[in-house]
């Protein structure tokens, strides 16, 4: 028989061990951060019925998505979370508590072409907060505290939450009387950082049809910045050109507002007028995160406030304020940058025992005491030679090493070594676990991310 070549789909991403456990330290502070603001976990079927994936989508989205069916069903992988999100509020509705706040990790799946950062599955992170009816401004202010607190936590310290408000943007526009192509502005003018001045008013002008005149009024629009406090009072000078734009200065003037007493210092948040999001259906605050020192990196967490995000299945107002990291994407490009600490603790488990006698009895015991106490315990049972044992653990990078031999066994000790020293010390069970646990804590201590 042939053998086959194993290999994996491009656009798949497949970690080796040591990646994958920090990939998976990372998962874990984004839930440990999500559920301390109060958000439960949800997780939503992969695969759904394709009118209920598409009844918000079409067009772009109906070309990405893998759909396929199965005898008479027509189904498809979701291409995002918030879709089956607003499915599992219109159908438990009734059986919910509003404001509902949720977390997600959870991986999607685009058939886009899959290129250097971009895949084809891929892990999002995302939090919503869905109110029945109405939903406080508040809520799109504590949205940074939690995108600050996440960042802090992976070990980040120069990033910034660039914060701006859909009705300040649509307002403005009002008042130009260019309503019919404010989207087609935005998505210009959200391409600013990239292109330049020059080449998004070349393409407002041109592509457009804008006159000069206006073009002009955007883009100084656009220029307005400096700390928190002049953009705003900027933004004062357009009060009364637009009842949509005042009540979005309002709105983001309460955000800012709120951002000291939620903990996000001044150096970690800026109103940018740029930020527009490229999703037509936020109606308000909108967010993005961006890393200082690697602009070409681009947002790394966004997101923002909606309207009504179950219009498409259920006759009732649901507006909603949220935020997604896609963790793959970031995952990679910070492996890319060299951001992805090499001293974090990889390892698969905190202890390796090696039994020194045919019994193996006493270090079957001592595994399970140890794992009744919280350490991750490897028993090593292959009949190798020491040195392939040590070998073993070394590759693994096993903090420690357990040795059970016949005069431990008499004298009801054991023998630990540190692996990273080198030093050995025999101690009782009580005495080891405590030792490794200690020298746990401390290994666990390092960040995820370093700048």
């Amino acid at each position: 028989m042939a053998s086959m070549k194993p290999r994996t789909l491009s656009g798949f991403m497949e970690l080796l061990p040591g990646p994958q456990q920090q990939m998976e330290r990372i998962m874990e502070i984004l839930r440990t951060t999500y559920a301390r603001y109060g958000f439960t976990p949800l997780d939503t079927p992969a695969i759904e019925s394709a009118e209920v994936l598409l009844a918000k989508g079409g067009g772009e989205t109906e070309k990405q998505i893998y759909r396929f069916t199965k005898g008479d069903s027509d189904l498809a992988l979701r291409f995002d979370l918030t879709v089956p999100l607003a499915k599992y509020v219109a159908l438990h509705y009734g059986e919910l508590s509003f404001p509902f706040r949720r977390y997600q990790i959870g991986k999607v799946y685009r058939g886009e072409r899959a290129q250097r950062g971009r895949f084809r599955e891929f892990y999002q992170a995302d939090i919503d907060i869905i109110g029945d009816g109405k939903l406080d401004i508040v809520n799109e202010a504590e949205i940074p505290s939690v995108i600050y607190a996440i960042f802090t936590a992976l070990g980040l310290k120069r990033f910034q939450i660039r914060v701006n408000n859909r009705k300040v943007l649509n307002g403005f526009y009002e008042s130009l009387g260019l309503t019919e192509q404010s989207a087609d502005i935005m998505r210009t003018a959200d391409k600013l950082e990239k292109i330049g001045a020059e080449n998004v008013r070349k393409i407002l002008v041109e592509d457009l049809s804008i006159p000069a005149d206006k073009a002009d009024e955007i883009l100084s629009f656009m220029a307005i910045t400096g700390t928190n406090e002049a953009v705003l009072t900027a933004l004062d000078a357009y009060r009364g050109r637009s009842e949509k734009l005042d009540q979005g200065l309002d709105e983001l003037k309460t955000v800012v507002g709120y951002l000291a007493d939620f903990g996000v210092p001044q150096e970690n948040f800026a109103v940018d007028l740029t930020i527009a999001r490229g999703l037509d259906y936020y109606t308000g605050t909108v967010y993005e995160t961006t890393l200082l020192d690697h602009p070409e990196i681009g947002s790394v967490c966004s997101g923002g406030r909606y309207d009504n995000l179950a219009e498409y299945y259920i006759d009732k107002q649901l507006p909603g304020v949220g935020i997604s990291i896609g963790l793959t994407r970031l995952f990679y490009v910070l492996g890319e940058q060299h951001m992805l600490s090499d001293t974090l603790n990889t390892a698969p488990a905190d202890a390796l025992i090696l039994p020194m006698t045919a019994d193996l009895s006493p270090a079957i015991r001592l595994a399970t005491a140890f794992r009744e106490q919280g350490i991750r315990t490897q028993l090593y049972l292959e009949q190798k030679k020491f040195k392939a044992k040590m070998s073993y653990a070394d590759k693994l990078a096993i903090p420690y090493a357990v040795f059970l031999g016949e005069d431990e066994i008499a004298q009801g000790l054991c023998s630990v070594k540190d692996l990273r020293t080198g030093v050995q010390e025999t101690l009782s069970a009580e005495a080891a676990a405590e030792k490794i646990r200690a020298g746990i804590d401390a290994l666990n201590q390092g960040k995820v991310i370093v700048e």
